[in-house]
């Protein structure tokens, strides 16, 4: 089920609300929401509701035996890593290894499996669960529902943010659900609604028609006009999902840790990677970076302590040799930006650049990024740069027809939003801004009427 299916805005969350706050007993809510999250992902995906229940059972079991006072620990973490990597790579890789092993002459046989949603979301916080437990920083939980509920909580179920279960488990047991945190969690609702459906979504049309050109027929100024849309359109998507996560969260009494923070605003690589996809790069740190060293060793040894977390970013996001070259890609330029950190620091026009730098590096990823192939993206990066003067002039069409959106998408992709919120402290500015909230949900609405199915882009990850 969508965030942004008529569905769910009218049928699904109405209702949910209305069964929620009718019960009194904080035990009861949660198993109501428990089986309205189990609804949520059935909904699109009956058969992989067993996969995930299995997966919520046996690490359930698995997290019992990682206690630190069981002799057994280490056997069951290991279990825990090995059953958990190896559900994720039979889903999601495993076609991938086998396609390519008949390109390599091995004798395979390509097959065609289908991808559980969310299932790179919900095995990450199975893992995080083990190895806080194993660690000690959680214990165990007695209760297979509230894992259960940790693990498929709706509002973050199909595409983040990756949620630690010390940060959820108190919430689960006891939470303060209150009027301005409900109020809180509408308007912020309503803003990832409007950044999906408004931006992303029109954007995205920009996207799919230029993209899905020959890249040898573009001009320069239209592959820039695509590449631009696809930096737009996955930022307003992705944020745009976790802005209405986060606020259900807060229509339940959950707090759920922010993951974007103005990442386009970045003057660097690493500054934009501490701002995106927060939940996930925290993740890698904590759970591969640190333990292998992080930066507190040789420089050979971080390089590849690098290398490890960034590969694992790349696939982490498909089985496609773009997104581990996309993962390279980026680590390359973080090593750089290392490497040369001191001599930037100490250098004024450096220091002034670093935007633009940041600007042109962060949307050439973008483009391997949606390329369906490395050719693919070798050719569209090519047309980017060829200003010998082709023909085609669709660039003036999409700059006239989607120049709101364009515009927009820039603007609001800087702290507007913050600044709104403290201009709302002004009695009358508040009383229009909650007007224009309800404008924004009623275009959104009637945009939603009439649109077709149009999914998420992290659904695919």
């Amino acid at each position: 089920m969508l965030f942004t299916s008529r569905s769910f805005l009218f049928i699904f969350l109405p209702l949910l609300l209305l069964l929620y706050y009718a019960l009194r007993s904080g035990r009861q809510r949660n198993l109501l929401l428990l089986v309205g999250s189990l609804l949520f992902y059935a909904w699109g995906e009956p058969a992989f509701i067993w996969v995930m229940l299995g997966s919520v059972a046996i690490n359930y079991l698995l997290a019992l035996a990682c206690a630190p006072d069981s002799r057994h620990r280490k056997l069951a973490v290991t279990a825990g890593l090995v059953f958990n990597v190896g559900l994720l790579f039979i889903f999601k890789y495993l076609a991938f290894v086998l396609h390519n092993a008949n390109l390599m002459w091995i004798a395979s046989s390509d097959i065609e499996i289908a991808l559980p949603i969310g299932i790179s979301f919900f095995t990450f916080q199975e893992i995080s669960y083990l190895l806080d437990v194993y660690r000690g920083t959680a214990p165990p939980r007695k209760n297979i529902l509230d894992v259960a509920l940790y693990v498929s909580l709706f509002p973050q179920l199909i595409a983040g943010p990756i949620v630690r279960f010390p940060e959820i488990i108190g919430q689960i047991d006891r939470r303060q659900e209150s009027f301005d945190r409900f109020v809180d969690g509408l308007e912020l609702f309503i803003v990832g609604l409007s950044k999906k459906v408004l931006i992303a979504n029109v954007l995205g049309r920009v996207a799919d028609d230029l993209f899905g050109q020959p890249a040898t027929e573009l001009s320069a100024v239209s592959a820039w006009c695509g590449a631009v849309a696809y930096t737009l359109q996955i930022y307003f998507d992705f944020s745009g999902y976790s802005d209405m996560a986060i606020g259900l969260g807060k229509l339940f009494g959950f707090e759920l840790p922010v993951n974007f923070n103005y990442p386009y605003i970045s003057r660097s690589i690493s500054e934009f990677w501490r701002r995106w996809h927060i939940t996930l790069g925290s993740w890698f740190r904590d759970y591969v970076y640190f333990p292998l060293g992080g930066s507190r060793c040789s420089k050979s040894r971080t390089v590849f302590n690098l290398a490890v977390v960034w590969a694992l970013t790349g696939i982490w996001h498909g089985a496609n040799w773009t997104f581990l070259l996309w993962g390279v890609y980026f680590m390359v330029l973080i090593i750089m930006e290392k490497l040369l950190g001191g001599l930037v620091a100490s250098n004024r026009m450096l220091r002034i650049s670093g935007h633009f730098y940041f600007v042109i590096a962060v949307i050439l990823g973008w483009v391997l990024f949606r390329s369906s192939s490395i050719s693919g993206a070798v050719d569209y990066l090519v047309a980017m740069f060829d200003f010998s003067g082709k023909g085609d002039d669709s660039w003036k069409f999409y700059l006239s027809e989607f120049k709101a959106e364009y515009l927009a998408g820039i603007l609001l992709s800087m702290p507007v939003y913050r600044r709104i919120r403290q201009w709302r402290r002004r009695p009358m500015v508040n009383l229009l801004w909650y007007g224009w909230l309800v404008f924004l949900f009623s275009i959104c609405c009637g945009a939603i009427a009439k649109s077709s199915y149009n999914p998420f882009i992290y659904f695919n990850f």
